[in-house]
């Protein structure tokens, strides 16, 4: 675990160095998408409801993610994530620094007119609205898919971004919902004296209404495991 604490460290050292005194390679977000067409992962990734869904959703993946971190993790998937299924491409710094160019520049713009969460089926049932809210903004991202988590980031408790799952036991309903509007600028730091961590959760009110936030907040309360009948029968 040390040594792999060290690795981590080394590699956001050096990319951090490196966005500083070359800024990301050069490259524009025009080019960057046909990069990013060209390598077919749209296969994986969806965009603006267009793609696969393999991968995590990436119309909001430049308000979620910072280009030091969207560079660092094209340049080195595996040394941030070592069982993630992301291919390492061994990108040109020029092809690199374009699809940084071209993922930062998405900030969920296309879904503003017609949100996938506002289909009429959704309207009665909020929890399943807010299930459309959470896997479409890309919370699978950095939460896991149904918030079951085991995404790392660099120098935060456990070296994981948190889980979900029972997220209803220590917040009320009220209380995720300003806690997901206002988001955490600046995750706790593990070691206060080593770096921030690249990964934090953005303020999603700058994006989503209220009643986006309310139906997330409705999705994440309903991922509480339910008892077992056992379970049920002893606590009766």
């Amino acid at each position: 675990m040390i040594r792999w604490t060290a690795l981590v460290v080394l590699i956001l050292a050096g990319a951090l160095g490196a966005w500083a005194s070359q800024g990301s390679g050069g490259g524009s977000a025009k080019l960057g998408k046909r990069y990013f067409e060209g390598f077919g992962c749209v296969r994986c990734h969806t965009i603006a409801g267009k793609g696969g869904a393999y991968g995590p959703d990436l119309t909001y993946v430049g308000f979620r993610k910072s280009k030091p971190w969207l560079d660092l993790w094209l340049g080195n998937p595996h040394g941030w994530k070592q069982d993630t299924v992301m291919p390492d491409l061994r990108l040109s710094e020029l092809v690199r620094g374009s699809l940084v160019a071209y993922l930062s520049s998405l900030k969920g713009d296309a879904y503003r007119l017609s949100p996938p969460w506002d289909h009429a089926d959704l309207a009665a049932e909020p929890a399943k609205r807010g299930r459309v809210v959470f896997d479409k903004v890309g919370c699978a991202g950095c939460h896991g898919n149904a918030g079951a988590g085991g995404f790392p980031n660099n120098n935060v408790a456990g070296g994981k971004i948190p889980a979900l799952k029972a997220v209803a036991d220590g917040y009320s309903r009220e209380e995720l919902v300003a806690k997901i509007k206002q988001g955490v600028p600046q995750p706790a730091k593990e070691d206060p004296s080593g770096p921030a961590p690249m990964i934090h959760m953005p303020t999603w009110s700058e994006v989503l209404k209220d009643d986006e936030i309310e139906a997330l907040a409705d999705y994440l309360i309903s991922l509480k495991p339910k008892p077992t009948a056992a379970q049920a029968k002893d606590e009766w």
